[in-house]
């Protein structure tokens, strides 16, 4: 299955049924009177977040979602059945912004989670409802009202524990392979990922969701390369891991060259917690690898006060990744405390004003 993330779609409710003008005729009775029932009430357009996509492929090959309008009233009294309702699937971590592609609507993150997206019109009055002492024999009628039609856009943010970032053919696919059961692309060229890979690894008997996404090079913001769009699914992430090819010359460099693309992409990605480290250490001498740990601590500004440090690691062999790891999961698990205690806040907050 091909993965899109973004996708324009077109959505409009269901008009409401024009209400019906009747009159009752029957024998032996005298007085009839107006009997005209209501239109039905137009369709609508919900959004149901399902957990078994991890695309918006679906929206590619349709873009436009029109409910049926409400069928119109008949005689008796009798009320037109409403339009049916259609439902849009998405996957978990969408986004719908509006047509200008700023404006968040909705984030839905949880399974099963439902939002009327546009209501159906409501239908119009029989000439029922307009009898009167003063006009008992009515024939106007309401026409149903319309239903709400716009323009919107669908985004998917991949909800993810932690997410790779680096150079390309810096060994991030390798280590995704190395650490979960999922299967990427490997190869020895650059762009091997062409999209975002998920996969759930499992360390100290828990597991989180990590993510392995294209790789960055200078003017990656400028759309240089695959661009920077797919930056977008490390905005949930609790930390970024930085790996770095141990085996190119300029280590320090690369690292600088990755953080601008990330400043330059903005979305609070710059200011998230990151672990730097060295990989495809195998390849490298003791020597070697304790001159490049070195530069790359320099240009992290990592010191040994501050308790972080450079792992060097290699994802092909299996050194240091444990380690890695764990540290990982230690700073998704402070990063969840710090979101629980902000929610906390803001719910006392809220109890105090009110």
């Amino acid at each position: 299955m091909k993965f899109l993330d973004e996708a324009k779609i077109f959505v409009k409710s269901g008009d409401g049924g024009a209400g019906c003008v009747s009159f009752r005729r029957e024998k032996f009775i005298e007085f009839g009177g107006p009997d005209g029932g209501d239109g039905g009430r137009g369709g609508d357009i919900i959004v149901e977040v399902v957990s078994n996509l991890n695309t918006l492929i679906d929206y590619r090959y349709q873009q436009h979602f029109k409910a049926r309008r409400g069928y119109h009233g008949s005689g008796a009294n009798r009320t037109g059945p409403s339009g049916p309702t259609i439902t849009l699937k998405v996957p978990v971590g969408t986004q719908i912004l509006d047509e200008d592609k700023e404006t968040i609507l909705f984030d839905l993150t949880k399974a099963g989670e439902t939002i009327v997206l546009c209501k159906g019109g409501d239908g119009g009055f029989g000439n029922a409802h307009f009898k009167t002492s003063t006009n008992q024999a009515p024939r106007q009628h309401g026409e149903g009202w319309p239903g709400e039609e716009r323009w919107i856009w669908l985004r998917l943010k991949l909800i993810a524990d932690a997410g790779l970032v680096g150079l390309p053919n810096a060994g991030k696919s390798t280590f995704l392979a190395a650490t979960s059961r999922a299967k990427p692309k490997i190869a020895d060229y650059p762009f091997t990922t062409l999209k975002p890979q998920l996969g759930v690894v499992h360390v100290n008997e828990r597991e989180f969701v990590l993510a392995d996404l294209p790789g960055l090079i200078e003017g990656a913001h400028e759309g240089v390369g695959l661009g920077d769009r797919f930056l977008g699914h490390l905005e949930r992430c609790g930390v970024l891991i930085h790996l770095i090819d141990g085996t190119q010359d300029d280590v320090a460099g690369a690292y600088k060259t990755v953080r601008q693309e990330l400043i330059a992409y903005g979305g609070n990605l710059a200011a998230k917690r990151e672990i730097v480290a060295l990989n495809k250490c195998d390849a490298l001498s003791e020597e070697e690898i304790a001159e490049k740990t070195k530069k790359l601590a320099r240009a992290a500004k990592i010191t040994k006060k501050s308790g972080n440090q450079v792992f060097a690691i290699s994802g092909a062999a299996g050194q240091g990744i444990t380690e890695l790891l764990r540290k990982a999961l230690a700073i998704i698990d402070e990063e969840h405390e710090a979101a629980k205690a902000r929610i906390e806040t803001e719910t006392m907050e809220e109890i105090h004003t009110a």
